[in-house]
């Protein structure tokens, strides 16, 4: 054993470090104390954290605060991490401390060890990469940036992606006529194009509501410290570490109009996730569009055909499933229960800090990756490459006694109610059915029950 490990030491004594660690005391004890779900915060919030810590260190040299030999070794540091590091040396639990401590000492420890290789420099975890900071100020900074890269870079790319995908099918498919449905059941005509135009629409307002929170998430706790009113930093660091930051990341971030706020709570987080929870009722609401024409291929709607991907069953030979709107679907569920998770985290900020910050972070992270990659796959996967069953789709809208609603304004409801029961009933077009019963002859009927003149709305044949 003695070989495998070495002594650390903290302020509550000694503890054994593995020897191969980068981390210190600190983060072994808060790997002991929280053996709860086995996974560590993503990726994407440590390296923010590490960037904080980098920008920290730049504005600290530049104030005086910190000598330009270590801010230069931390800066370093900072610089080492590769993806790599990230897995073997942050090892901490997302289930631990509310405030994050655990995660921020472990960044510190790290950074702190690699920063002391190779040179004669002292480098203490607290007093040098830790400073001006607090965890309280920190996790949150952390959370906001992390969030708001991923929004930038992942996710409204890949609605930005889905939305083209929609509207270029919706192109290609406006001269297709179907039938329209209203609680599912047989309702007037509308163009495949017109129905993909409310898709299209449902993904550019999520869009726009994303946006609309970056602002808010720009604004950063950092310079707050322990609980809001910067003691211990100095009164220009919250502005000058903003701007190293925004130079790193090429986003502007500011220090928020009250610490006090961005420290005790998480609203903006909270926000963020309402609007990912509408980008999941649409992707489930596009999903389930999908899965609905796509169902058959012989006693479903079967109006479309999603490319076959895999086979769908372990046992009913050439069975082929909506995987993809099925995956998109369940990514759905998952960020609407994500949602309440991180509603009722909000909550949690207790006087002048929240201490459900490690469990916002992993959450609101979870959602935005999740719901960029499925926006993803339902535009190139199944969007894209969708084909249409154009005859069986003519067939059923000729058949369908609802176009009978055109007439309304010629012969009145109620008589076309009786044109529509009768063609139901003899499961005759409704066109034969309305020349019996009416005095319309078949030109002005087939003006009146054209489907492509339906589908364009307004009163036929004004």
């Amino acid at each position: 054993m003695g070989d495998k490990y070495r002594i650390e030491k903290d302020s509550l004594g000694e503890i054994q470090v593995p020897q191969e660690a980068l981390y210190g005391a600190q983060t072994q004890r808060a790997v002991e104390n929280f053996p709860v779900s086995g996974k560590p915060l993503p990726t994407e919030f440590l390296q923010a954290i590490v960037l904080i810590k980098k920008s920290a260190a730049e504005a600290n040299r530049d104030l005086g605060l910190l000598d330009k030999a270590r801010a230069t070794a931390i800066i370093a540091a900072c610089d080492r991490l590769g993806d790599e590091e990230y897995v073997h040396h942050f090892p901490v639990d997302i289930y631990q401390t509310g405030s994050g401590t655990s995660s921020n000492m472990n960044v510190n420890e790290v950074l702190a060890h690699l920063a002391a290789e190779g040179n004669d420099l002292s480098i203490s975890p607290n007093d040098h990469v830790n400073m001006s900071q607090s965890s309280n100020d920190v996790v949150p900074t952390a959370i906001h940036v992390s969030a708001l890269l991923a929004v930038r870079d992942k996710l409204l790319p890949a609605l930005r992606n889905l939305h083209t995908g929609i509207c270029d099918k919706s192109a290609e498919l406006e001269n297709v006529v179907k039938t329209g449905r209203t609680h599912l059941m047989d309702a007037v005509p509308i163009t495949m194009a017109q129905e993909l135009s409310g898709w299209a629409a449902q993904v550019e307002a999520c869009r726009e509501r994303i946006r609309g929170c970056m602002p808010r998430l720009a604004q950063l706790a950092q310079g707050g410290t322990a609980v809001g009113t910067g003691l211990n930093a100095h009164t220009d660091f919250a502005e000058l570490f903003a701007q190293k930051l925004s130079a790193h990341t090429s986003q502007q971030f500011r220090p928020a109009d009250n610490f006090f706020e961005a420290i005790s709570s998480q609203d903006t987080s909270v926000e963020l996730s309402g609007q990912l929870k509408v980008l999941a009722v649409a992707t489930m609401k596009i999903a389930n569009d999908l899965r609905w024409m796509n169902s058959g291929p012989l006693a479903g709607l079967k109006e479309i055909e999603l490319k076959a991907l895999q086979p769908g069953s372990s046992i009913m030979p050439g069975k082929v499933n909506p995987v993809i709107a099925e995956s998109a679907a369940m990514v759905a569920a998952r960020v609407m229960g994500n949602d309440a998770t991180i509603t009722v985290a909000g909550q949690s900020g207790n006087f002048q800090l929240n201490v459900m910050l490690p469990l916002v972070a992993s959450t609101l992270l979870e959602s935005i990756h999740l719901l960029a990659n499925a926006a993803q796959l339902l535009a190139d996967r199944a969007i894209a490459s969708f084909t249409v069953n154009r005859p069986h789709i003519e067939e059923t809208l000729g058949r369908n006694p609802i176009l009978v609603t055109a007439l309304n304004p010629v012969i009145g409801y109620l008589k076309a109610a009786e044109i529509a029961k009768a063609a139901y009933k003899s499961g005759r077009p409704v066109m034969d059915v309305a020349l019996e019963m009416t005095d319309l002859d078949r030109k002005a009927l087939e003006e009146l029950l054209d489907p492509a003149h339906l589908a364009k709305g307004g009163i036929v044949g004004e």
